[in-house]
């Protein structure tokens, strides 16, 4: 007995393997534990909150250990600062304390991300060795960082007021559905939602169910079953196979992306939704995009917006001239690509992000193209597709571990492309190939035809939501692979 229960409690706790990710059996078993408690809870807030609180604590210390005390500290210290913030009326000491959020939160970004980057670039410079520091990377660091700089600099600007219960705060910045890995939810957006105690209705309920099984099935039956069975292999040694294999693989890489983050997004939605909270979509069909403009307007849209406002917006924007701007977006995808990693590799990939955005811009001014022009059925589908290349191309750099890796595949690519092996290769991968065409059917699908089909997943019985549910489960669980599968963006 005494065995079991020792068993049952290291289970529970901090393991660096066994995170609590929203794919895993642990996850769904306290899930549901909690969300019992919780329902309970319905019509008494602060307790609710407290349990809240404490589920997203353990859910975060599941995640990154220890370092739950500074998403802690982090709460506490934007609470004093949002109150000292509207008590000192001199400027001057008002950025003070917005510079000090910032430089904190910038300062836990370079140190965990980024220290052993500069160490090891410094060290390269003067040609001496350097052993990187065993430095851990607390998960979601980057998102909850985010949330809080804009919480301040929001206070500061009177966009909104500081929130006066330190419980409701807490409750926002450690809130676990987005925490890990976004979406990059404003203090806007939730804290008048915590403040009106509000209760799902029957409706959002099976709102939150869809996403939750959607979400299941981007990550699970798509991202992860061609990331495991092709993408990987190819990403690993592109020399071992065919200019064609090569372009497959970078496409669906891009489809793997799209698929593993907006799987959790969907899930993250689903969940907060489920516990009365809305949040704004954080994907919107990215890859039908016709210009690399729509692209960033449809792709990891709260990141997207935040670099929009507190990053291009105060750097100038567009205020101060064609080139001035053009500079500031390159700035802006060029940091929005180190935000990703400690690693030059995301810096490339930000700042392509960046040329891309300036050479559309620059193609529409030369031609005099209109901002919403509408074109023709076969313009249309031609601009998706160089869309689609020409994003699958950067995300090729966002993939690979080296320049040298980018290098082989190009070679394979443009030197070894065999499309007389393309028969082969579907034979061989027809599992994959399926997954992959499913997987840009559902993206392609007509808005409006998801928005039915939400509604009448919205009027089936609640058994018969539970059965579809727990079909989702067991079709997740007889596809996924034997080792825990992470989501893409938990690393940053």
């Amino acid at each position: 007995m005494n065995e079991t229960i020792s068993n049952i409690l290291s289970y529970l706790a901090y393991d660096p393997s066994r995170p609590l990710l929203f794919n895993t059996a642990l996850f769904f078993i306290l899930f549901t534990a909690f969300f019992a408690i919780y329902r309970k809870l319905i019509d008494r807030l602060t307790l609710r909150l407290i349990a809240t609180i404490c589920f997203s604590l353990y859910f975060y210390y599941k995640s990154s250990g220890m370092c739950v005390a500074i998403l802690i500290g982090i709460s506490i210290l934007d609470y004093v600062l949002g109150q000292l913030l509207v008590r000192f009326k001199d400027d001057t000491v008002r950025r003070v304390l917005v510079g000090l959020n910032v430089a904190i939160n910038l300062g836990m970004l370079t140190y965990f991300k980024y220290f052993n980057m500069l160490c090891d670039t410094f060290a390269s410079i003067f040609s001496v060795n350097f052993e990187p520091f065993d430095i851990i990377l607390p998960a979601g660091i980057s998102f909850f960082c985010f949330r809080s700089i804009s919480y301040i600099v929001d206070i500061y600007r009177g966009t909104i007021k500081p929130c006066d219960n330190l419980l409701h705060y807490v409750f926002f910045l450690t809130f676990f559905p987005p925490l890990l890995a976004g979406p990059v939810v404003r203090a806007k957006t939730l804290l008048p939602q915590i403040a009106r105690n509000h209760k799902p209705t029957q409706i959002q309920i099976s709102t939150a169910f869809f996403f939750i099984i959607c979400g299941l099935i981007k990550k699970v039956v798509i991202a992860d079953y061609i990331s495991c069975g092709f993408i990987d292999r190819v990403f690993d040694d592109p020399t071992l196979y065919t200019g064609l294999e090569n372009v497959i693989a970078t496409y669906g890489f891009t489809l793997q992306l799209y698929c593993d983050f907006s799987g959790y997004s969907d899930m993250a939605i689903g969940i907060a939704l489920l516990l009365g909270y809305k949040f704004d979509a954080n994907f919107n069909a990215p890859l039908v995009s016709q210009s690399p403009t729509e692209f960033w307007h449809r792709w990891h849209i709260s990141l997207s917006t935040w670099l929009r406002d507190y990053l291009y917006i105060p750097l100038g924007g567009s205020r101060k001239g064609t080139f001035r701007s053009h500079i500031n977006l390159m700035i802006t995808m060029t940091l929005g690509g180190l935000w990703h990693g400690a690693s030059w590799m995301y810096i490339i990939w930000g700042a392509w992000n960046g040329i891309l955005l300036v050479a559309h811009k620059l193609w529409c001014k030369l031609l005099h193209l209109p901002k919403n022009e509408h074109v023709g059925v076969t313009r249309h589908i031609i601009n998706v597709i160089f869309t689609f290349t020409f994003m699958a191309f950067g995300f090729m750099f966002f993939r690979a571990d080296s320049m040298e890796k980018v290098g082989e595949m190009l070679t394979q690519i443009f030197t070894a492309f065999h499309p007389e092996v393309a028969a082969q290769v579907f034979k061989g991968y027809t599992s994959i190939i399926i997954i992959m065409a499913l997987g840009l059917i559902l993206h392609f699908t007509p808005q409006r035809w998801m928005n039915a089909l939400i509604y009448r997943f919205s009027t089936l019985s609640t058994l018969s939501k539970a059965i579809i549910l727990s079909i989702a489960i067991f079709i997740a669980i007889q596809v996924s692979s034997s080792d825990l599968v992470p989501f893409i963006y938990l690393q940053y």
